[in-house]
């Protein structure tokens, strides 16, 4: 069994303690954040979700970043029209068309925390990323954040009316970056890049969203240059019935130990509890899977996990090792940060042990 050490401090960052950066917009979400150790402070990307305030309840408002005005803008939708369908408190769509999308109601960037301890944050007062580009206009999130030599690699989900797909931008200081443009084409997102070569390549797990056939599972790609991706492979299926089987998608960087590359991975069951696994993966051939987690190493189980803006979520994007311990950080609810410190040779028997009973 894994033992997790929740933060007495948790949840460590939520929403009343970030000032909204636009006008007549409220915050909803501080959550979700890509993680790195920058010199001496841990950083966190955060996902600030914001939504505009409507003093009309029959009104719906949808914010958007209009790319000619270079700006954000709100659409209205009203509540009585039978063509659009309002059940999903976080999405607005059309009657006719159950999969269709018109837009969200909040928008999100990203803002940076700091902390010298891991525990208490300062938060920026201004976005460190922001909608920029058409394929950014209904937002930007969950962003990961891969070290490479003195470069961060920051790669995030895209949301735009063509979909969602990833996009990559590096930064050597977390003052200015570099806009690689996206990486992966939509409908595709929770990337995560590998922190070093294998065999000369660089390698990055990412979930194909597939409106068709097939499920939501976790490929592996390769690349020489970290921008342009090819020999798609898939690695991991969800297993219908379990913690993991409505869909599954890549977490935390992968930790490179002695046994393999370990990555904590996300799951979620038929009715919409999302949880933590760990799976392992070959040193030299990472798309050769050595364990994959029995059950969860992280599931909602306090108060701050299991109610929120949309309960029963533990999400991780990234954490920090120090020695043998994890320090994790993830999201709550999908509404506030957390962080919970877990062994990683603990995750590693727990793995031991289930390849043992397979």
């Amino acid at each position: 069994m894994v033992t997790v050490k929740r933060y007495l401090e948790n949840p460590l960052i939520t929403p009343e303690e970030v000032k909204p950066y636009h006008d007549g917009f409220e915050v909803i979400g501080a959550f979700n954040a890509g993680v790195a150790q920058y010199e001496d402070e841990i950083m966190l990307l955060l996902r600030i979700a914001e939504r505009p305030l409507s003093g009309d309840p029959l009104q719906v408002p949808s914010p958007y970043y209009n790319i000619q005005q270079k700006c954000v803008q709100v659409h209205f939708y009203d509540r009585r029209d039978p063509a659009f369908n309002f059940k999903d408190s976080r999405v607005i769509k059309r009657s006719d068309q159950p999969d269709s999308f018109c837009g969200l109601t909040s928008l999100s960037y990203f803002r940076l925390a700091r902390s010298r301890d891991g525990h208490h944050f300062s938060i920026d007062d201004k976005p460190f990323i922001y909608p920029s580009n058409r394929y950014q206009t209904f937002g930007v999130e969950d962003s990961r954040i891969t070290q490479i030599g003195d470069t961060y690699y920051i790669y995030f989900s895209a949301v735009s009316e063509v979909g969602i797909g990833v996009n990559m931008v590096s930064t050597k200081d977390f003052k200015t970056f570099q806009d690689h443009g996206l990486i992966f084409s939509p409908e595709n997102k929770d990337v995560v890049i590998f922190p070093e070569k294998i065999n000369g390549c660089y390698y990055a797990l990412h979930r194909p969203s597939l409106k068709s056939v097939g499920t939501p599972d976790i490929w592996i790609a390769e690349s020489d240059n970290l921008d342009y991706w090819g020999n798609h492979r898939h690695l991991l299926g969800v297993r219908k019935g379990r913690w993991d089987g409505g869909r599954i998608g890549s977490g935390a960087v992968p930790i490179k130990t002695q046994d393999g590359w370990l990555e904590i991975y996300h799951g979620m069951s038929a009715d919409s509890r999302y949880c933590l696994g760990g799976l392992l993966l070959d040193l030299n051939d990472p798309s050769k899977i050595l364990a994959r987690s029995d059950k969860p190493i992280l599931e909602p189980e306090a108060e701050y996990e299991k109610k929120g803006f949309f309960g029963e979520v533990v999400f991780t994007c990234g954490g920090i090792v120090q020695g043998q311990i994890l320090k994790l950080y993830y999201g709550v609810s999908d509404r506030s940060m957390a962080c919970a410190e877990l062994d990683i040779d603990e995750i590693l028997s727990e793995l031991k042990n289930s390849v043992a009973k397979a």
